[in-house]
Protein backbone atom coordinates (compact mmCIF):
# COMPACT_ATOMS: atom_id res chain seq x y z
CA UNK A 1 0.00 0.00 0.00
CA UNK A 2 2.62 2.06 0.47
CA UNK A 3 4.01 1.93 -2.96
CA UNK A 4 0.37 2.57 -4.45
CA UNK A 5 0.28 5.67 -2.10
CA UNK A 6 3.57 6.67 -3.72
CA UNK A 7 2.54 5.93 -6.88
CA UNK A 8 -0.40 9.06 -6.33
CA UNK A 9 2.18 10.97 -4.92
CA UNK A 10 4.65 11.19 -8.05
CA UNK A 11 1.42 11.87 -10.54
CA UNK A 12 0.03 15.10 -8.51
CA UNK A 13 2.67 16.76 -6.64
CA UNK A 14 5.87 18.09 -8.06
CA UNK A 15 8.93 16.02 -6.67
CA UNK A 16 10.80 19.26 -6.00
CA UNK A 17 8.13 19.46 -3.51
CA UNK A 18 10.20 16.98 -1.32
CA UNK A 19 12.48 19.61 -0.95
CA UNK A 20 10.74 21.58 2.20
CA UNK A 21 12.69 24.28 2.80
CA UNK A 22 13.34 27.31 0.64
CA UNK A 23 16.02 27.28 -1.37
CA UNK A 24 17.02 23.98 -0.65
CA UNK A 25 18.74 21.26 -2.96
CA UNK A 26 19.25 17.75 -2.96
CA UNK A 27 19.62 15.40 -5.42
CA UNK A 28 18.98 11.51 -5.21
CA UNK A 29 20.89 8.95 -6.95
CA UNK A 30 20.38 5.66 -8.04
CA UNK A 31 23.25 3.54 -9.37
CA UNK A 32 22.71 0.09 -11.54
CA UNK A 33 24.94 -2.62 -12.48
CA UNK A 34 24.16 -5.70 -14.96
CA UNK A 35 25.46 -9.14 -16.13
CA UNK A 36 23.52 -10.44 -19.01
CA UNK A 37 24.23 -13.83 -21.02
CA UNK A 38 21.64 -13.88 -24.05
CA UNK A 39 23.19 -15.56 -27.66
CA UNK A 40 21.19 -12.78 -29.27
CA UNK A 41 23.96 -10.74 -28.70
CA UNK A 42 26.87 -13.55 -30.10
CA UNK A 43 24.55 -13.08 -33.20
CA UNK A 44 24.03 -10.88 -36.27
CA UNK A 45 24.06 -8.18 -36.76
CA UNK A 46 26.04 -7.98 -33.03
CA UNK A 47 28.53 -10.77 -33.54
CA UNK A 48 29.74 -10.50 -30.29
CA UNK A 49 30.47 -12.28 -26.70
CA UNK A 50 27.06 -13.90 -25.65
CA UNK A 51 27.82 -12.26 -22.24
CA UNK A 52 27.60 -8.60 -21.72
CA UNK A 53 27.93 -6.15 -18.81
CA UNK A 54 26.61 -2.80 -18.32
CA UNK A 55 25.43 0.00 -15.61
CA UNK A 56 23.41 2.64 -15.22
CA UNK A 57 23.21 5.82 -13.10
CA UNK A 58 19.96 8.07 -12.93
CA UNK A 59 20.10 11.47 -10.60
CA UNK A 60 17.04 13.38 -9.77
CA UNK A 61 18.31 16.89 -8.70
CA UNK A 62 15.09 18.87 -6.98
CA UNK A 63 15.31 22.46 -5.52
CA UNK A 64 12.65 24.53 -3.63
CA UNK A 65 12.65 28.00 -4.97
CA UNK A 66 10.37 29.72 -2.97
CA UNK A 67 6.64 30.19 -2.17
CA UNK A 68 5.26 27.28 -4.54
CA UNK A 69 7.44 27.11 -6.89
CA UNK A 70 9.93 24.61 -7.56
CA UNK A 71 12.19 22.65 -9.76
CA UNK A 72 13.27 18.87 -10.72
CA UNK A 73 14.64 17.22 -12.92
CA UNK A 74 16.30 13.39 -14.19
CA UNK A 75 18.97 12.89 -15.76
CA UNK A 76 20.18 9.13 -16.91
CA UNK A 77 23.91 7.73 -17.77
CA UNK A 78 24.26 4.66 -18.46
CA UNK A 79 26.14 2.14 -21.24
CA UNK A 80 25.40 0.56 -24.25
CA UNK A 81 24.40 -2.26 -24.40
CA UNK A 82 22.58 -2.34 -21.48
CA UNK A 83 18.66 -2.64 -21.76
CA UNK A 84 17.55 -5.55 -22.99
CA UNK A 85 16.49 -3.84 -26.28
CA UNK A 86 20.28 -3.03 -27.08
CA UNK A 87 21.66 -6.47 -26.60
CA UNK A 88 21.33 -7.28 -30.56
CA UNK A 89 22.26 -3.53 -31.98
CA UNK A 90 25.80 -2.95 -32.64
CA UNK A 91 28.62 -1.54 -30.98
CA UNK A 92 29.47 0.13 -27.67
CA UNK A 93 29.13 2.75 -26.10
CA UNK A 94 27.99 5.51 -23.09
CA UNK A 95 25.17 7.28 -23.66
CA UNK A 96 23.05 10.42 -21.80
CA UNK A 97 19.59 11.38 -21.36
CA UNK A 98 17.72 14.38 -20.27
CA UNK A 99 14.68 13.21 -18.95
CA UNK A 100 13.09 15.62 -17.27
CA UNK A 101 13.71 19.33 -16.60
CA UNK A 102 11.00 21.37 -15.27
CA UNK A 103 9.88 24.01 -13.33
CA UNK A 104 6.56 23.80 -11.48
CA UNK A 105 3.76 25.61 -9.15
CA UNK A 106 1.82 23.77 -6.83
CA UNK A 107 -0.69 24.20 -4.41
CA UNK A 108 -2.38 21.47 -2.02
CA UNK A 109 -5.02 21.53 0.05
CA UNK A 110 -7.71 19.32 2.79
CA UNK A 111 -8.54 16.37 -0.26
CA UNK A 112 -7.21 18.00 -3.00
CA UNK A 113 -4.12 19.21 -4.82
CA UNK A 114 -2.82 21.23 -8.04
CA UNK A 115 0.36 21.62 -10.20
CA UNK A 116 1.48 23.00 -13.02
CA UNK A 117 4.75 22.08 -14.46
CA UNK A 118 6.43 23.22 -17.48
CA UNK A 119 10.15 22.18 -19.75
CA UNK A 120 11.20 18.59 -20.08
CA UNK A 121 8.42 15.96 -19.18
CA UNK A 122 7.98 12.51 -19.36
CA UNK A 123 4.90 10.88 -20.97
CA UNK A 124 1.66 11.64 -19.22
CA UNK A 125 0.31 8.14 -20.96
CA UNK A 126 0.64 4.81 -19.17
CA UNK A 127 1.76 3.85 -15.77
CA UNK A 128 5.44 1.96 -16.32
CA UNK A 129 7.18 5.24 -16.54
CA UNK A 130 6.59 6.12 -12.66
CA UNK A 131 8.57 2.94 -11.79
CA UNK A 132 11.10 3.27 -14.74
CA UNK A 133 14.01 3.64 -11.82
CA UNK A 134 15.85 0.49 -11.92
CA UNK A 135 15.08 0.04 -7.85
CA UNK A 136 11.30 0.87 -8.52
CA UNK A 137 10.88 -1.72 -11.21
CA UNK A 138 11.15 -5.48 -8.81
CA UNK A 139 12.05 -7.00 -12.48
CA UNK A 140 14.65 -5.99 -14.93
CA UNK A 141 13.64 -5.54 -17.97
CA UNK A 142 10.70 -3.35 -19.16
CA UNK A 143 6.92 -4.36 -20.10
CA UNK A 144 7.31 -4.30 -23.92
CA UNK A 145 5.48 -1.72 -24.83
CA UNK A 146 7.97 0.62 -23.73
CA UNK A 147 11.55 1.49 -24.39
CA UNK A 148 13.64 3.54 -27.12
CA UNK A 149 13.50 1.92 -30.47
CA UNK A 150 10.47 2.03 -32.49
CA UNK A 151 8.29 0.96 -28.88
CA UNK A 152 4.82 1.89 -28.60
CA UNK A 153 5.61 4.18 -26.18
CA UNK A 154 8.78 6.25 -25.33
CA UNK A 155 11.32 6.83 -22.35
CA UNK A 156 12.15 9.53 -23.21
CA UNK A 157 11.89 13.04 -22.26
CA UNK A 158 9.65 15.88 -24.51
CA UNK A 159 9.39 19.26 -24.66
CA UNK A 160 5.85 20.27 -23.16
CA UNK A 161 3.23 21.23 -20.08
CA UNK A 162 1.45 19.59 -17.76
CA UNK A 163 -1.25 19.91 -15.73
CA UNK A 164 -2.35 17.78 -12.97
CA UNK A 165 -4.70 17.75 -10.10
CA UNK A 166 -6.42 15.60 -7.38
CA UNK A 167 -9.54 15.66 -5.49
CA UNK A 168 -10.66 13.10 -2.88
CA UNK A 169 -10.28 9.49 -4.36
CA UNK A 170 -9.95 11.05 -7.94
CA UNK A 171 -7.17 12.34 -9.95
CA UNK A 172 -6.25 13.62 -13.65
CA UNK A 173 -3.73 15.41 -15.87
CA UNK A 174 -3.62 16.63 -18.87
CA UNK A 175 -0.63 17.13 -21.24
CA UNK A 176 0.87 18.94 -24.49
CA UNK A 177 4.16 18.09 -25.79
CA UNK A 178 6.28 19.13 -29.03
CA UNK A 179 6.33 15.43 -30.72
CA UNK A 180 4.76 12.09 -29.88
CA UNK A 181 5.11 9.21 -27.25
CA UNK A 182 4.81 7.00 -30.34
CA UNK A 183 7.97 8.41 -32.07
CA UNK A 184 9.73 10.73 -29.68
CA UNK A 185 11.47 14.09 -31.63
CA UNK A 186 14.18 16.21 -29.46
CA UNK A 187 14.78 19.67 -29.66
CA UNK A 188 17.07 20.26 -32.75
CA UNK A 189 14.97 17.19 -35.11
CA UNK A 190 12.74 18.03 -37.67
CA UNK A 191 9.12 17.51 -38.15
CA UNK A 192 7.80 18.33 -34.75
CA UNK A 193 4.00 18.21 -33.65
CA UNK A 194 1.86 19.08 -30.78
CA UNK A 195 0.85 16.24 -29.37
CA UNK A 196 -2.27 15.99 -26.63
CA UNK A 197 -2.16 13.39 -23.73
CA UNK A 198 -4.10 12.78 -20.24
CA UNK A 199 -5.19 10.32 -18.21
CA UNK A 200 -7.28 9.67 -15.23
CA UNK A 201 -7.57 7.81 -12.23
CA UNK A 202 -9.68 6.63 -9.19
CA UNK A 203 -8.67 4.93 -5.58
CA UNK A 204 -11.41 2.70 -5.39
CA UNK A 205 -10.46 0.97 -1.87
CA UNK A 206 -7.64 1.73 0.32
CA UNK A 207 -4.37 0.05 -2.07
CA UNK A 208 -6.46 -0.48 -4.98
CA UNK A 209 -6.29 2.37 -8.39
CA UNK A 210 -7.73 1.68 -11.39
CA UNK A 211 -6.99 4.51 -14.30
CA UNK A 212 -7.32 5.31 -18.17
CA UNK A 213 -4.66 7.73 -20.43
CA UNK A 214 -4.81 8.39 -24.02
CA UNK A 215 -3.01 10.35 -26.28
CA UNK A 216 -3.41 11.89 -29.49
CA UNK A 217 -1.12 13.83 -32.65
CA UNK A 218 0.68 13.94 -35.39
CA UNK A 219 3.71 11.32 -35.14
CA UNK A 220 6.16 10.84 -38.01
CA UNK A 221 8.91 12.28 -39.38
CA UNK A 222 10.36 12.16 -43.38
CA UNK A 223 13.05 9.63 -42.22
CA UNK A 224 11.29 7.17 -40.15
CA UNK A 225 11.33 3.35 -41.67
CA UNK A 226 7.74 3.63 -42.29
CA UNK A 227 7.38 6.68 -43.80
CA UNK A 228 6.83 5.31 -47.22
CA UNK A 229 7.23 7.25 -50.92
CA UNK A 230 4.13 8.61 -52.11
CA UNK A 231 2.66 9.22 -48.29
CA UNK A 232 1.37 12.35 -47.26
CA UNK A 233 2.57 15.13 -45.34
CA UNK A 234 3.26 13.94 -41.61
CA UNK A 235 1.13 16.67 -39.92
CA UNK A 236 -1.88 14.76 -41.28
CA UNK A 237 -1.25 11.06 -39.88
CA UNK A 238 -2.27 11.19 -36.42
CA UNK A 239 -1.27 8.33 -33.87
CA UNK A 240 -3.75 7.79 -31.05
CA UNK A 241 -3.53 5.78 -27.96
CA UNK A 242 -5.65 4.35 -25.02
CA UNK A 243 -4.61 2.43 -22.39
CA UNK A 244 -5.90 0.96 -19.21
CA UNK A 245 -3.77 0.39 -16.00
CA UNK A 246 -4.61 -0.92 -12.25
CA UNK A 247 -2.43 -1.29 -9.21
CA UNK A 248 -2.85 -2.79 -5.78
CA UNK A 249 -1.14 -3.62 -2.57
CA UNK A 250 -2.01 -5.83 -0.07
CA UNK A 251 -0.31 -7.13 2.50
CA UNK A 252 2.96 -9.17 1.13
CA UNK A 253 1.23 -8.84 -2.52
CA UNK A 254 1.71 -6.32 -4.85
CA UNK A 255 0.07 -6.27 -8.35
CA UNK A 256 0.87 -3.86 -11.57
CA UNK A 257 -1.32 -3.96 -14.80
CA UNK A 258 -1.78 -2.14 -18.51
CA UNK A 259 -4.03 -3.00 -21.38
CA UNK A 260 -3.01 -0.45 -24.61
CA UNK A 261 -4.33 0.14 -28.18
CA UNK A 262 -2.60 2.24 -30.60
CA UNK A 263 -3.35 3.14 -33.76
CA UNK A 264 -1.00 4.63 -36.58
CA UNK A 265 -2.15 6.41 -39.18
CA UNK A 266 -0.89 5.95 -43.28
CA UNK A 267 -2.92 6.87 -46.22
CA UNK A 268 0.15 4.61 -48.59
CA UNK A 269 -0.82 1.36 -46.67
CA UNK A 270 -3.80 0.26 -44.22
CA UNK A 271 -3.46 2.37 -40.72
CA UNK A 272 -1.48 -0.05 -38.02
CA UNK A 273 -2.72 -1.35 -34.92
CA UNK A 274 -0.78 -2.29 -31.99
CA UNK A 275 -3.04 -4.18 -28.96
CA UNK A 276 -0.22 -4.47 -26.25
CA UNK A 277 -0.60 -5.54 -22.62
CA UNK A 278 1.45 -6.80 -19.19
CA UNK A 279 0.39 -8.41 -15.76
CA UNK A 280 3.05 -8.38 -13.26
CA UNK A 281 2.96 -9.51 -9.42
CA UNK A 282 5.23 -9.52 -6.88
CA UNK A 283 5.37 -11.54 -3.33
CA UNK A 284 7.42 -10.30 -0.35
CA UNK A 285 8.49 -13.70 1.31
CA UNK A 286 10.26 -11.91 4.18
CA UNK A 287 11.59 -7.87 4.75
CA UNK A 288 14.84 -9.07 2.57
CA UNK A 289 13.28 -11.80 -0.23
CA UNK A 290 10.85 -11.25 -2.67
CA UNK A 291 9.98 -12.82 -5.58
CA UNK A 292 8.53 -11.43 -9.25
CA UNK A 293 6.61 -12.10 -12.65
CA UNK A 294 5.69 -10.43 -15.73
CA UNK A 295 3.58 -11.65 -18.80
CA UNK A 296 3.46 -9.26 -21.89
CA UNK A 297 1.84 -10.06 -24.97
CA UNK A 298 1.85 -7.74 -28.39
CA UNK A 299 -0.41 -8.43 -31.36
CA UNK A 300 -0.17 -6.46 -34.76
CA UNK A 301 -2.25 -5.94 -37.60
CA UNK A 302 0.56 -5.59 -39.96
CA UNK A 303 4.11 -7.89 -40.43
CA UNK A 304 6.27 -4.78 -39.36
CA UNK A 305 4.70 -5.64 -35.50
CA UNK A 306 5.04 -8.74 -35.07
CA UNK A 307 3.47 -10.76 -32.31
CA UNK A 308 5.44 -11.73 -28.97
CA UNK A 309 4.83 -12.91 -25.55
CA UNK A 310 7.51 -11.42 -23.00
CA UNK A 311 7.53 -13.82 -19.61
CA UNK A 312 10.09 -12.75 -16.80
CA UNK A 313 10.64 -14.20 -13.73
CA UNK A 314 13.07 -12.58 -10.56
CA UNK A 315 13.90 -13.44 -7.57
CA UNK A 316 15.27 -10.33 -5.47
CA UNK A 317 17.05 -10.08 -1.83
CA UNK A 318 17.40 -6.77 -0.30
CA UNK A 319 21.10 -6.34 1.19
CA UNK A 320 19.56 -3.32 3.14
CA UNK A 321 17.46 -0.30 2.81
CA UNK A 322 19.01 0.98 -0.13
CA UNK A 323 20.72 -2.31 -1.81
CA UNK A 324 19.06 -5.07 -4.11
CA UNK A 325 20.13 -8.14 -6.18
CA UNK A 326 18.29 -9.04 -8.16
CA UNK A 327 18.55 -12.61 -10.47
CA UNK A 328 16.09 -12.87 -13.48
CA UNK A 329 15.52 -14.87 -16.62
CA UNK A 330 12.98 -13.79 -19.78
CA UNK A 331 12.00 -16.09 -22.24
CA UNK A 332 10.51 -14.53 -25.36
CA UNK A 333 8.54 -16.14 -28.00
CA UNK A 334 6.95 -15.15 -31.28
CA UNK A 335 7.53 -14.55 -35.06
CA UNK A 336 11.49 -13.77 -35.65
CA UNK A 337 12.68 -15.28 -32.32
CA UNK A 338 14.14 -18.37 -32.79
CA UNK A 339 14.64 -20.96 -30.47
CA UNK A 340 16.03 -19.99 -27.02
CA UNK A 341 18.02 -17.18 -28.99
CA UNK A 342 16.10 -14.41 -27.61
CA UNK A 343 16.03 -15.22 -23.91
CA UNK A 344 18.16 -13.45 -21.46
CA UNK A 345 19.48 -14.47 -18.37
CA UNK A 346 20.53 -11.24 -15.88
CA UNK A 347 21.68 -10.76 -12.34
CA UNK A 348 21.44 -6.57 -11.53
CA UNK A 349 22.87 -5.10 -8.60
CA UNK A 350 20.65 -1.54 -7.58
CA UNK A 351 21.56 0.88 -4.91
CA UNK A 352 20.44 4.16 -3.79
CA UNK A 353 21.99 7.27 -2.42
CA UNK A 354 20.89 10.80 -1.00
CA UNK A 355 23.51 12.37 -3.26
CA UNK A 356 24.43 15.97 -2.55
CA UNK A 357 22.41 18.06 -0.54
CA UNK A 358 22.60 21.79 0.81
Amino acid sequence: MRGLAGWCVLWLMPAGALCQERGRFEMPVTVSAGYFYSPQSASAPRNSSAVTMGARLMAYPAVRLGGNWSAFGAVQFHTRPYFYEQLSAQGYGFEGDLLQAWVAYDRAWDGGAFSFKAGQLLPAFGAFLLRYDDMRNPLVDMPLMYGYYYRPVTTLGMPGAQIDVSAGRFDGRVQFTASSPANRRGLGDGDQYGNWAGGVGVTLATGIRAGASVYRGPYLHREHRFYRPGEIAPRELPATGLGLDVQAARGRWSFHGELQRHLRGYRAMPTLAIHTGYAEAAYTINPRLYVAARTGIQRGTQPAIPSRTIQEMALGYRLGRAQTIKISYEIARGRGLFDNQWNVFAIQWVATFDGPSF
